[in-house]
């Protein structure tokens, strides 16, 4: 798998965009876009890259959820390459719905669909277990401090993250964790328990990291 990282707008404020691409740009890989941006200089930068012969440089695009700064250039995305769209909840130009639990061809290797509602009701993770890459988007991961307030759903589905092995992180808007990243989720996650947790009295189905589903009652 090769990740290019083609980083924000130069000219409004944007999220990180990412081309992944299977190793040697095999016919049977899917290039995928991850998060779109808010303007369409992100296609010039796709230009550039090698991205297979005879293959669309964007065949699928993932969203990691429906925010302006990702998801506000798909139209011109979808204009210029014509790929499948996945995201958690339907907003104009998506194509397939993910679900919790999902594994999903992107390069050449699967990732995981991880809904993980906090930053946003719709808001996913996507996890490798062969390469042990996360793409978190906004999904707080360095949490320093305790402070604030999250939902208990978030705190259940970040524990089972923390217990994933995983090196590196690419965020949302941050630079990619290449290092401790780990640790870095383990701090996280005891700082969010020293926090205030809210409880959501409605029973929640959900799929746990194994594909099974658990049913999560909040009290």
């Amino acid at each position: 798998m090769k990740i290019v990282n083609l980083g924000k707008s130069k000219k409004v404020y944007c999220a990180n965009r990412y081309l992944v691409l299977g190793s040697w740009n095999q016919l049977d890989a899917v290039n995928t876009l991850i998060d779109v941006g808010t303007d369409s200089e992100v296609i010039e930068d796709i230009a550039g890259v090698s991205t297979g012969v005879g293959k669309r440089p964007v065949e699928q695009v993932v969203l990691t959820h429906g925010h302006f700064d990702h998801a506000g250039g798909l139209k011109d995305i979808i204009k210029r390459f014509n790929p499948k769209v996945y995201a958690f909840t339907r907003i104009e130009g998506v194509t397939d719905l993910l679900k919790d639990g999902q594994f999903l061809l992107m390069g050449d290797r699967t990732f995981e669909v991880i809904h993980i509602p906090g930053h946003s009701n719709d808001s996913i993770c996507l996890y490798c277990k062969e390469d042990k890459v996360l793409f978190s988007g906004d999904t707080s991961i360095n949490i320093r401090t305790p402070g604030g307030a999250y939902p208990s759903v978030f705190v259940k589905i970040f524990e089972r993250i923390t217990k994933l092995n995983i090196e590196i992180i690419y965020s949302g808007h941050d630079e990619p964790v290449r290092e401790h990243a780990k640790e870095i989720l383990i701090n996280t996650l005891r700082n969010i328990k020293k926090s205030h947790i809210t409880y959501d009295t409605n029973n929640i189905n959900r799929r746990n990291l194994s594909g099974d589903i658990i049913n999560i009652v909040e009290k």
